[in-house]
């Protein structure tokens, strides 16, 4: 079987990260599927879903350390070609990835103690997002 549902997230600008957990398992109970896979999916290219773990010290350090890696600048192609300032946040974004998919078992993700769900802005504006949330299993 499988279930499909979206939800909306409202961010309000680079480095701006949400636990979105409760809302991937909460589609996951919906589902009725007791054992398989959820893949969840940040529908837009500057926009990022990972597992780490939701404290206050990494919600400064994940964005500080992208922004080491990848740092906003005028020297990449895309400011070249639209001048919109985010460059770095599509590279950011494309570097962590738009997905994650996790398993399934009695009806709840399985997620490590320390691990939650969570989206990242990696944009300069404050975006309104849309998550989707697949879940394959029986």
């Amino acid at each position: 079987m499988v279930h499909q549902e979206r939800f909306q997230l409202e961010t309000s600008g680079h480095g701006d990260m949400h636990d979105i957990t409760d809302r991937v398992a909460g589609v996951i109970a919906g589902s009725s599927i007791q054992t398989g896979t959820a893949h969840i999916f940040n529908v837009g290219s500057t926009g990022v879903v990972a597992a780490i773990e939701f404290e206050p010290g990494l919600l400064q350090d994940l964005p500080m350390v992208l922004n080491r890696l990848i740092p906003p600048g005028r020297d990449y192609g895309h400011e070249q070609a639209w001048h919109d300032g985010n460059a770095h946040s599509h590279l950011q974004a494309t570097w962590l990835g738009p997905e994650l998919t996790i398993p399934v078992a009695e009806g709840r993700p399985v997620l490590g103690t320390w691990q939650q769900i969570i989206h990242l802005e990696c944009d300069i504006k404050p975006r309104n997002r849309y998550i989707v949330v697949t879940v394959q299993g029986e």
